[in-house]
């Protein structure tokens, strides 16, 4: 099977939508032979920042001298970004024979885009043989695909009120499903979390005997610094290739987690993993300048934590231009009216998009909630062409491109095909 009819034959999956549960996952893996039993794993959870932490704790394992499997969801702009061994993509001759051998099984039994992707990704990172496999989830934790691993170390690096029709109204019911993930003898690391969502994090690991690092024991914050201190390790001089403060945070508590996990405190070795992120991950959509006079901006904001994140970081930014742009998208399950509302104060002028995804926001709807906070939108029918148009200005003027990394991942896919970037 070329590889073009198996991503068209994976993509054709996503009609099955999200079914969330782990029996076919399960069923499907002991047919593969259960490849993710024999992996060293680390599993993050996180309503923001679950990439960002995944893609630091693998740099840094990296810089350790370690093989290590990275997966993460979605992709920008080619599938095989999801799964990477030390930063290289998963070969498209590995996709391809994988959905041939298995179309017919995957048909039978109904399986959807990600549990098939997960599969792909146990199976690839086991035969390959690497010393770790850094897991992101998808949606959630309780049921989500990933979470037929039992890990080393489970990170859950925020939780706030998303995707609140499956996982559930409240932060503790959220809390509850991501806090799922904990297993039996994993060590268990959390961000800054809401009181509601620590106490469940407490409970679990009570009942399943597991040791609980909360990353607000080991910093201090001086000012605009933030300093990491365990008994074997100290950071106070953070080389960040990522801007935001929360980023230190995400960076801080991987460090956290490779110190008591695997008793590495060699603090030069990690602070180089920190700072070589992005060239080990090839981690983007973070606050990422896309180009340059005049500026586009890319940030993967996609709920209200986030908004508040980028529009913080963004204010450090705000006086450099004479004009300021947003170019927005959104899946339609996201509080997009909440998001709004935090973004309108930072902007002159805000263009909403639809994103070819069956879960998007339409823009008559983003126009509508847009017009129940008195904020005008301007409907932006090909956001590429305008941010083709945008890049020839030459002006003082600053274009972000902010919400869902579908969007993201949309218009980055034509720019750099057509050499644009």
């Amino acid at each position: 099977m070329e590889v073009n009819k198996a991503l068209e034959k994976l993509f054709s999956l996503h009609n099955f939508g999200i079914k969330l549960g782990l029996e076919n996952i399960s069923r499907f893996l002991e047919i593969l032979g259960n490849p993710q039993s024999h992996l060293k794993t680390f599993h993050i959870a996180g309503s923001n920042g679950k990439g960002s932490t995944a893609s630091f704790i693998a740099s840094i394992l990296m810089e350790f001298g370690y093989k290590v499997g990275l997966y993460t969801s979605p992709h920008f702009v080619k599938y095989n970004e999801r799964i990477k061994i030390n930063n290289v993509l998963i070969p498209d001759d590995y996709v391809a024979k994988f959905v041939a051998d298995y179309v017919d099984y995957i048909d039978e039994h109904g399986l959807t885009f990600f549990e098939v992707t997960t599969a792909i990704a146990f199976k690839y990172f086991y035969e390959y043989k690497v010393d770790y496999a850094v897991i992101e989830t998808g949606l959630g934790g309780r049921l989500d695909a990933t979470n037929v691993i039992l890990p080393l170390a489970v990170a859950i690096t925020s939780i706030s009120l998303e995707h609140t029709n499956i996982l559930g109204s409240t932060i503790k019911k959220i809390a509850n499903e991501k806090a799922a993930i904990i297993k039996s003898s994993a060590k268990v690391f959390t961000g800054k979390l809401p009181s509601a969502a620590e106490e469940v994090i407490e409970e679990k690991c009570k009942s399943e005997n597991c040791a609980w690092f909360k990353i607000e024991d080991y910093i201090n914050l001086k000012g605009n610094s933030l300093e990491l201190y365990t008994e074997e390790l100290e950071i106070d001089d953070w080389n960040m290739p990522l801007k935001g403060e929360y980023q230190k945070y995400n960076a801080a508590l991987s460090a956290l987690i490779i110190d008591k996990t695997l008793l590495k405190d060699d603090y030069k070795t990690i602070s180089k993993g920190i700072k070589n992120v992005i060239k080990n991950t090839g981690l983007q959509g973070r606050f990422e300048y896309f180009s340059n006079n005049p500026d586009i901006i890319f940030d993967s904001a996609h709920n209200p934590e986030g908004i508040e994140n980028f529009v913080k970081e963004f204010s450090k930014e705000y006086n450099k231009y004479n004009k300021r742009i947003l170019l927005f998208g959104v899946m339609r399950d996201k509080s997009i009216k909440e998001m709004l509302s935090k973004l309108s104060g930072s902007f002159d002028e805000i263009h909403v998009a639809q994103i070819k995804y069956e879960r998007s926001s339409k823009i008559e709807d983003l126009q509508e909630i847009a017009g129940e906070l008195n904020i005008h939108v301007i409907p932006e029918l090909n956001p590429v062409e305008y941010i083709k148009n945008f890049k020839e200005l030459k002006s003082n003027t600053c274009l972000v491109v902010l919400g869902s990394m579908y969007l993201l991942g949309e218009v980055k896919s034509v720019l750099q095909i057509n050499n644009f970037a």
